[in-house]
């Protein structure tokens, strides 16, 4: 028998061969944004994996109670196209949903392109816990953070230069500085500090040349296009002949630069300090940890909104 008020369908009332065929013919009648909820006394999740196979990546899965004695999920059938948001897409959007990504280990800069399930099956991650996480930020009260999505590009790019390469000048010497101390001082015992000293040195080399290169021949002409936009006539590259012959090359070495800090990652175990280490240590460590964090928004901010409304601004001129 099947026991269903107000689209909740009590599944413990459904004989066992026909709870997930029931649940799968009220899913299928469903039009786009209504919600089936399902009442269960043991998690479910087999069933969102049987849902995503055979459906594809097309509802959304949120927990409204988890045990001990009921299992309670909400399954969103969604509006065409809304769950094809792309981890940048999602950071985009909301920022907060960016801790979440940092906390899996998911890059929502230089991946930003993938889907949360696309990046989780590839890290092996149980995508379900993960939707839910970011599911409970929409939760919390907002704080106001910085409205980058809504800046003007000319201004946007001006955000960029005076605060992350700004930041990448004045704090990479001193990391470089620093990393080749605490290797002198403690690679004996500590044999990884070799490997994050290489790093840290190529990755001052690889981003003062990277930086220097947006400056010069990129960033002006993406403000030309916004003044263009506002009152002139569309400019011509010196160097390119269109902004996406250059963005992937751009999006490549952020590739890098990305790959390069996850592997310092690795070799600190998250940063966290040896017992012996000293004051230098500490220093380097949180100085790591800090850049990280910097480049990881900085390379946001280009891949995930400068860059496609460059390409976009650009096509409409």
């Amino acid at each position: 028998m099947e026991a269903a008020v107000d689209n909740i369908l009590n599944v413990t009332l459904l004989e066992p061969k026909h709870k997930h065929p029931t649940i799968f013919a009220r899913y299928d009648v469903l039009n786009e944004g209504e919600s089936l909820t399902i009442h269960n006394d043991h998690d479910p999740k087999p069933l969102y994996y049987q849902l995503l196979g055979e459906r594809g990546n097309v509802f959304t899965w949120e927990y409204l109670e988890e045990g001990p004695e009921w299992w309670k999920v909400k399954i969103r059938k969604n509006i065409a196209g809304e769950n094809d948001e792309t981890l940048g897409q999602l950071a985009v959007k909301d920022l907060r949903k960016a801790q979440v990504f940092k906390k899996y280990g998911l890059d929502f800069s230089c991946g930003g392109k993938k889907t949360v399930k696309e990046a989780c099956a590839e890290k092996g991650l149980d995508v379900t816990k993960v939707e839910q996480e970011l599911q409970q930020t929409d939760k919390v009260p907002a704080s106001h953070p910085m409205p980058y999505d809504e800046w003007n590009l000319d201004f946007l790019v001006d955000y960029i230069v005076n605060t992350h390469h700004r930041y990448i000048r004045k704090n990479l010497p001193d990391i470089t500085t620093y990393a080749n101390k605490v290797m002198e001082v403690h690679g004996d015992k500590h044999p990884e500090l070799l490997e994050i000293n290489e790093l840290v040195k190529a990755l001052n080399d690889e981003l003062t040349a990277h930086i220097a290169k947006e400056e010069k021949m990129l960033f002006p002409y993406i403000k030309e296009l916004a003044r263009a936009n506002k009152s002139m006539p569309r400019p011509q590259a010196t160097h390119f002949n269109a902004i996406e012959d250059v963005v992937g090359n751009h999006e490549n070495e952020h590739g890098g630069i990305g790959n390069s800090l996850n592997t310092i990652k690795k070799l600190t175990n998250n940063y966290v300090l040896p017992e012996d280490a000293c004051a230098s240590y500490t220093l380097l460590y949180r100085m790591l940890n800090e850049f990280e964090e910097d480049t990881h928004l900085h390379i946001h901010l280009e891949n995930n909104i400068l860059f496609p409304k460059a390409i976009q601004l650009e096509k409409t001129l």
